[in-house]
């Protein structure tokens, strides 16, 4: 029987694309958040396609090498199909727009910041804290940023994309860090307790 799906090569890394005929449909999953989402339409209105680590890369799907190969892969994707809609990231729960999607890709791609908004996304607490979803996969723990630096969100947004870029940076968080946040303000970051996240509040 033939194969049903195609193998890419990207930095040396092979990886499988389903979806495409003659061989079975794929569904897009679910997503929480929306990234410059343009309408309505939820992604199970569209065909989709699975981009899924080769068999070669099992047990080092979530390393960093081939992260970085699967987005650049994604992105090359992204250029080539023009009628493609948007990237469903399942680790972040979020759907991103294709033109939103190769933009940060590509700018980290060629040493910009991590594409935060996407690849994680954040949630509200039951408490009014601020925490992400998906930068687990990235560095083995989500950051919450407390509730006190929280109050107006789009602030305390830009102060989380500004540390996950830090954080994925540096590969995760090892012992307390004190950093100043645009006001001014003094914050301390404090590494993750086990699985825990990483918090950020004021010193």
């Amino acid at each position: 029987m033939a194969k049903q799906w195609v193998e890419l090569l990207r930095d040396g890394l092979t990886f499988d694309l389903a979806g495409l005929a003659p061989g079975p449909a794929c569904h897009a999953p679910v997503a929480a958040h929306r990234f410059d989402w343009r309408g309505a339409a939820e992604p199970v209105a569209f065909e989709a396609m699975a981009l899924t680590a080769g068999p070669h890369l099992q047990g080092a799907e979530a390393s960093a090498p081939v992260l970085r190969a699967m987005i650049a892969l994604a992105r090359d994707l992204a250029l080539f199909f023009e009628d493609m809609a948007g990237l469903v990231w399942p680790p972040s729960s979020s759907l991103i727009g294709r033109r939103f999607f190769e933009s940060t890709a590509t700018a980290w791609l060629d040493g910009g910041p991590f594409p935060a908004l996407g690849l994680t996304a954040f949630d509200v607490t039951a408490d009014g804290a601020l925490e992400t979803t998906g930068l687990s996969l990235w560095i083995g723990n989500e950051l919450r940023i407390d509730q006190a630096l929280t109050h107006d969100k789009v602030a305390g947004t830009r102060l989380g994309l500004r540390l996950i870029n830090h954080l994925v940076m540096l590969g995760g968080l090892t012992r307390d860090e004190r950093i100043t946040a645009p006001d001014g303000s003094r914050l301390i970051m404090l590494p993750a307790s086990g699985d825990g996240p990483i918090r950020v509040k004021r010193e």
